[in-house]
């Protein structure tokens, strides 16, 4: 079930229709859990039993944990739960795949059957957010959730249960035990949030991915002009597509009372690499940082073992991407670009000297070359893209001029919003008319195919 569909929106109107009624009684709640399921289920109904069986192991787990000195073995039982699911349901085919691989290469004549698995949509953002709340309760950051329906409603919220943001126990269990009230405000910044991210989605991204996806399926075909374009175009399509997932779903769960938090932040106007993680998947990105990066040690003993726990966490990063040596080079890249570039951002020269703007191409241009390992369908097309970049001849690339008037406007936005004119950008009436015009846009150019987001893979 789809944000921009209209099953979503019929499905929406009978659940926050009797939500308003159920709100102020105990039943709130359990409509919301109920709801949260049916929306899991419309895509499998499969889906429902296995995100059942992951909370209701984990708050059986984090009962022991609370009354035993074990707490640490508990944990350990809890994330080892975690990490089989993801290993079986991610990772089981690609490990077959390439162990085949190994077998052919040793010319062994047997192979391993594939399993075929399905993958569950959403199985690592909620399996990560539970992992972050049984972390949490470990270190005595949050007390335990006595209730079963508080906790896995907190794991299953439909808004955010299929990419996301991953949130915090510390944000999101309070809003579950005690529901928000919902006022007028809630109501109408959940409605432009839903709106502008919808646009995002439907107006920008899906028709970004008319000219990166044409390219990136046949790369040979096309000289360095069409694939650098093509490049740059898939950098932003999965910038609007993500974080337009992201703002319709801080828009639903807005209109529920429930603050869901930031995930993007205007990630292309990052002046470092280190910068652009802070902006970009926030909420992936810091959950990495708390309870991947800083337990392997982080920053605190030297600068070999600084270096080799930012490359664990980068390329751990890329594999949750994506079961394929794709993702993890994405991730490899990433952390070479942070071990190239760290000590030059600590100096003066770079913070006070290199002009900003050029910070920010810089950083564009490389995370938009590390899209190519992203996006590309195999190693060998990523390569051969790249080869052709830097050694093809120049070709028209017929450049959609509607494409390139979007991502100037976003650009331009985004510039503004972080200037000293910010304030213009907050006049209601500004907001109200750029609403009012993204709303008659997608009445009259909105397109009739529904794509998935693209993070629904993940």
């Amino acid at each position: 079930m789809l944000f921009q569909t209209w099953v979503f929106l019929l499905f929406f109107i009978a659940v926050y229709s009797i939500y308003l009624v159920l709100r102020k009684t105990r039943f709130g709640l359990l409509w919301l859990l109920i709801s949260s399921y049916f929306f899991y289920g419309w895509l499998n109904p499969l889906y429902v039993i296995l995100i059942l069986y992951a909370t209701v192991f984990d708050f059986v787990i984090s009962a022991q944990m609370e009354k035993s000195r074990k707490r640490k073995l508990w944990l350990s039982v809890s994330i080892i739960n975690s990490i089989l699911l993801l290993s079986f349901f991610k990772y089981a085919d690609f490990l077959i795949d390439n162990l085949n691989n190994l077998l052919s290469i040793l010319n062994i004549p047997y192979e391993i059957m594939s399993l075929g698995i399905l993958w569950p949509i959403g199985l690592s953002f909620y399996l990560f957010q539970s992992m972050g709340y049984m972390i949490d309760l470990y270190r005595g950051n949050i007390i335990r959730e006595k209730s079963f329906i508080a906790y896995a409603a907190f794991v299953a919220f439909f808004p955010r249960l299929l990419a996301g943001p991953i949130e915090r126990a510390g944000n999101l269990l309070p809003q579950m035990r005690n529901l928000p009230a919902v006022s007028r405000e809630d109501i109408s910044d959940g409605l432009s949030l839903f709106i502008v991210g919808l646009f995002k989605k439907v107006a920008v991204a899906d028709y970004l991915a008319m000219y990166a996806d044409k390219v990136y399926s046949n790369p040979e075909q096309y000289q360095s002009p069409a694939l650098i374009l093509a490049t740059f175009l898939f950098a932003w399509q999965i910038y609007f597509d993500f974080s337009g997932y992201t703002d319709m779903a801080r828009g639903v769960a807005r209109l529920f009372g429930i603050r869901l938090m930031l995930n993007f932040n205007n990630p292309y106007l990052a002046t470092s690499l280190g910068d652009f993680w802070n902006r970009w998947h926030i909420s992936l990105s810091s959950w990495f940082k708390d309870y991947v990066y800083i337990p392997l040690g982080g920053n605190r003993r030297g600068e070999f073992n600084t270096y080799k726990n930012m490359f664990i966490t980068m390329v751990i990063s890329g594999l949750w991407h994506g079961a394929a040596w794709t993702f993890v080079i994405w991730g490899a890249v990433h952390a070479a670009g942070r071990f190239a570039t760290r000590e030059l951002e600590k100096t003066e020269f770079y913070k006070n000297k290199v002009p900003k703007l050029f910070k920010q191409l810089f950083v564009f241009i490389f995370v938009s070359f590390a899209w190519i390992f992203f996006r590309a369908s195999n190693i060998g097309d990523a390569w051969l893209i790249i080869s052709r970049i830097f050694g093809s001849g120049f070709a028209n690339p017929y450049c959609p001029l509607l494409a390139i008037f979007l991502i100037a406007a976003a650009w331009l936005y985004q510039f503004i919003y972080e200037s000293g004119l910010r304030n213009l950008l907050e006049l209601k009436s500004l907001n109200t008319a750029m609403v009012i015009l993204m709303i008659l846009y997608l009445a009259v150019f909105a397109p009739s195919r529904e794509n998935y987001f693209i993070y629904l893979q993940f």
